[in-house]
């Protein structure tokens, strides 16, 4: 009899880390589409065929929700899937769990705060990685927290949630420097290390992670560029650091070369920037991981610095750069965030500017590509109007390497999506091949191909130029990913690896 009870146990955790994404929620009330148009899916997800367009005011019975999409009803029969950023729910907000005082730390460099638990309601302010809220009930994947002494909400899934009333001496384990391989087929990953928290995605038998945390049988991990979150650590083949990941040093010292040098909070270029130090600046070495010094910060954390950006002091190993960001060290890169000023490119249906997400999309990239050494210049950094032969005049003038102009899409079909890669001349299309395929591997956005361009910033370019569409704000889906800092994040990481890949290759 016992024995049975220890296989009914092992099979119910075992199905737990399999079930889907999100909760299904009983058929109760209705939505209302919030935005002026709203695409219905036959699935959860955008990659899911289309059924039918709503618009704004238009009314659904409610049937299940899945992590970010909700079921509706369309017809009698009939049933289509609408992300729930676009729709409001019609349930005078009944559906909130009421927590027992749960704590929540911003897993994010920049969390918006909304007055209602909704995307596209209005945001009120923003939370930075690391701060801690209070949070006191939950609906769907927003937590309802206190800000400016005024009730809002903020999205769950960026939160690392504790209970307040859980002992501080907690069994947590640091890990960093330990390895683990999944050896189940798809596991979720959850956002706290219990089976009854929100799942926020998934990983595969054969992908590798550095294991962050351990807390009772989990382990955090980062399972996507900057997105964290804990798996079950009995799914794990774990093994330990060896000489050359996580190498333990004697006592020494390190000194910052560069005033303005990131400390970041894993050993790579993508993780999140703890602090910045001047130079002059000295930590004592913790251990070498890969090109990077575990080191330790002024309020006893743990952060990582570039080997190649730092002089060591004693016996630490000298490290050199031989990442691919390496084969960025003296390039000379100009990047094009298109329109600005008086030019705002297109505009989404939610208002989004064209002009603005280019910048943004740009200083991203600026920053990486400056952390690996190269010199990077753009073509503008202010919301001003800079005419075509100007931009095609920097490059020239500076003798760029590689151009790179940033721009966001738009088609009288909304329904349109995806991302393009554009050359005019033959010696321009491997450039825009390995900028594409990089930014698609790291956004997962929809393939539209690289293709010939009559764009005059790479005809007219003598220079080896690319020009990226990295989504289409007339989507207003798509619109709503593009704008989000996430995306951001992504697709700048996505251009950096593919200049490196470039360079590296060519």
């Amino acid at each position: 009899m016992t024995q049975k009870l220890i296989i009914l146990v092992f099979c119910l955790t075992l199905l737990a880390g399999f079930l889907p994404e999100g909760n299904s929620i009983a058929a109760s009330g209705t939505i209302t589409i919030s935005t002026k148009v709203a695409n219905i899916r036959e699935g959860p997800g955008l990659s899911y065929p289309l059924v039918k367009e709503a618009s704004k005011g238009e009314q659904f019975t409610f049937i299940q929700e899945k992590s970010d999409w909700i079921e509706i009803k369309i017809a009698a029969g009939q049933s289509g899937w609408v992300a729930n950023w676009v729709v409001s729910k019609n349930d005078n907000g009944t559906d909130v769990t009421t927590l027992n005082t749960n704590v929540g730390v911003v897993t994010v460099p920049s969390l918006y705060v909304r007055t209602s638990p909704s995307s596209v309601s209005s945001s009120v302010g923003k939370l930075s990685n690391g701060m801690t809220v209070t949070v006191y009930g939950t609906k769907n994947n927003w937590a309802q927290i206190q800000f400016n002494g005024q009730i809002a909400w903020v999205s769950s899934q960026y939160l690392d949630m504790h209970n307040s009333t859980q002992k501080t001496h907690e069994e947590t384990t640091n890990t960093e420097g330990t390895m683990g391989t999944v050896t189940a087929g798809n596991l979720s990953v959850r956002s706290r290390a219990t089976l009854n928290a929100t799942i926020v995605g998934s990983v595969h038998s054969g992908q590798r992670f550095s294991l962050l945390e351990e807390k009772n049988d989990w382990v955090k991990i980062e399972y996507e560029p900057n997105q964290y979150g804990w798996i079950a650590g009995w799914y794990l083949d774990i093994t330990t650091p060896n000489v050359s990941s996580g190498l333990k040093v004697k006592a020494n010292t390190v000194t910052i070369v560069n005033s303005g040098t990131n400390i970041r909070k894993g050993p790579n270029v993508q993780s999140d920037v703890l602090q910045r130090a001047n130079k002059g600046d000295s930590f004592a070495v913790k251990r070498v991981e890969n090109d990077w010094y575990a080191i330790k910060l002024t309020n006893g954390s743990i952060g990582y610095v570039a080997g190649w950006l730092v002089s060591i002091n004693g016996s630490s190993p000298s490290v050199e750069k031989k990442v691919a960001g390496s084969y960025l060290n003296n390039k000379t890169i100009v990047i094009d965030p298109g329109h600005g000023g008086v030019d705002t490119g297109t505009t989404g249906p939610g208002g989004t500017l064209e002009k603005n997400l280019t910048i943004r999309t740009a200083r991203l990239l600026y920053d990486k590509l400056r952390a690996s050494g190269a010199n990077v210049i753009l073509t503008r950094n202010s919301d001003t109007y800079i005419s075509l032969p100007e931009r095609v005049s920097i490059a020239r003038s500076y003798h760029a390497d590689a151009f790179v102009s940033i721009h966001y899409d738009a088609n009288g079909n909304r329904s349109v999506r995806g991302m393009t890669g554009y050359y005019y001349h033959s010696y321009q299309k491997s450039l825009a091949q390995y900028l594409d395929s990089s930014t698609l591997h790291q956004t997962n956005m929809r393939n539209r191909g690289v293709r010939f361009g009559n764009y005059h910033v790479i005809r007219e370019n003598s220079q080896n130029a690319a020009l990226m569409e990295l989504g289409y704000l007339s989507n207003p889906e798509e619109e709503m990913t593009l704008d989000s800092e996430q995306y951001q994040e992504m697709a700048a990481t996505g251009l950096y690896n593919g200049l490196a890949r470039y360079f590296k290759d060519n």
